[in-house]
């Protein structure tokens, strides 16, 4: 019921709205991180509000790549933990790199004696629950006030809680054996309870301990977090893990997860990239259930790499990631592509059965079709233009590239359609002319 961005009183989370004028967004994140580096004591990670929730919800960790060290020895996990740290610190496009934090704090362990539970008839069970609800609390009710609600705990005061020594001198349940006499027959034993200091059965001391112990399925974990910036997270993460398994020897009984957005991204790759053979075979299905001729439709798909060339030229001059939103710009080429080789093909069909020979066919239809194809070409590159150029904007880190691949594929295919289909579809029915 409160703020979903709520922190922990040791983290703290900071939305900073800012408008760029003359740097591009890229350039400001780089300054912004070197001065934040500077800031001793503390992990910093830059980002998007969802961006982090998506993050946290992948990895549980507010970053794009989350390496998890499981051991059992607190102590032996942090130190592997900046060890890992120091051998990837460096590598090219890793950035807000750091460990979660840890620091030792001032804690009082209570120690039960076995021997000395069982001497005063206390259970195990009879112990830790007392001690949990003494020291700990227990939830017993709920108090509203307005529209907020509140837990009413039943624990010791804080003077209870607070001093050692009153701790050890806490009154604690015991059952001692007892013997009954009844005339003339033989005694019997009796349990009497009393009440007796919790220092008889148990050992408090005063020590340190780390503030947080992280679990994932029940194991102990730490976490060494980072960003990606300027690079593709596969090809990054590809490199940590070279790096990772050439300078860190594990001891026995440790492992090391990774975790992060390159998973997903890996898995929606996948998932993309059977969608796309899958949307192949639908369009040409669809284009020899519209031709009757498997020649006519391989001539239409012979579109698809020509989008693909100025798709892939996009990327290259950009930014060089093929990222999923990118992936999803070249499927979004097939439709557009196809419409290109459909509006030729469909008229130089059209321009054939009504006499024309096969080379006035090619030159006729070609210029019939220039002015559409060119006008939706066009007014479809004009609206893409202030998506693809709108990349450093917030919210615009799915769109922007998914319309750079889109507008350098219709470049590459409008322009290049015009001369190869009609050379392409001439070669291909030039028998029927000597015919």
């Amino acid at each position: 019921e409160l703020d979903e961005h709520a922190q922990g009183v040791n983290a703290s989370e900071i939305d900073a709205p800012f408008v760029l004028k003359e740097r591009n967004r890229s350039a400001f994140m780089k300054e912004v991180r070197e001065k934040m580096a500077g800031i001793p004591g503390v992990n910093i990670t830059i980002g998007q509000p969802i961006g982090h929730r998506i993050d946290h919800m992948l990895s549980g960790t507010r970053a794009n790549i989350a390496i998890k060290i499981f051991g059992t020895d607190l102590s032996r996990l942090f130190s592997i933990s900046n060890e890992i740290k120091n051998t990837i610190d460096g590598t090219e496009g890793l950035v807000d790199l750091s460990v979660e934090q840890q620091v030792e704090i001032p804690q009082v362990q209570i120690k039960a004696n076995r021997d000395m539970l069982s001497k005063y008839g206390i259970t195990i069970g009879e112990f830790a629950e007392f001690t949990d609800i003494a020291f700990a609390g227990e939830k017993v009710s709920e108090v509203y006030e307005g529209n907020q609600r509140f837990d009413l705990v039943l624990r010791f005061d804080e003077s209870n809680r607070g001093n050692i020594e009153n701790i050890k001198n806490t009154l604690i349940d015991a059952k001692v054996n007892g013997q009954l006499s009844m005339g003339n027959n033989s005694p019997n034993t009796i349990e009497q309870s009393q009440k007796i200091p919790l220092s008889y059965v148990a050992e408090v001391v005063s020590t340190t301990g780390p503030n947080t112990i992280n679990r994932e399925n029940v194991q102990r974990k730490t976490v060494v977090s980072a960003n990606v910036a300027g690079r593709d997270q596969k090809s990054v993460v590809d490199e940590i893990r070279q790096k990772i398994e050439t300078n860190i020897k594990l001891p026995e009984g440790y492992r090391i997860e990774y975790g992060g957005q390159f998973e997903s991204e890996a898995e929606a790759s996948k998932t993309l990239l059977l969608t796309s053979l899958l949307a192949l075979i639908v369009i040409f299905f669809l284009l020899y259930m519209e031709f009757k001729n498997i020649k006519i439709s391989t001539i239409i798909l012979l579109n698809l790499p020509l989008a693909l060339i100025g798709g892939v030229l996009s990327v290259w001059i950009t930014s060089g990631i093929l990222s999923i939103p990118a992936i999803i710009g070249f499927i979004t080429l097939f439709g557009v592509a196809t419409r290109n080789g459909i509006l030729l093909v469909s008229h130089y069909k059209t321009l054939t059965a009504e006499g024309l020979s096969l080379y006035d066919t090619i030159i006729q239809g070609s210029k019939d079709r220039l002015s559409p194809i060119l006008m939706t070409a066009l007014t479809a590159g004009l609206a893409l233009i202030p998506l693809a150029l709108g990349g450093d904007l917030p919210g615009n880190e799915i769109q922007s590239p998914m319309a750079k691949v889109i507008l350098g594929g219709l470049l590459s295919s409008t322009l290049l359609n015009l001369f190869v289909v009609p050379i392409v579809y001439l070669l291909a029915n030039r028998k029927n002319v000597n015919k």
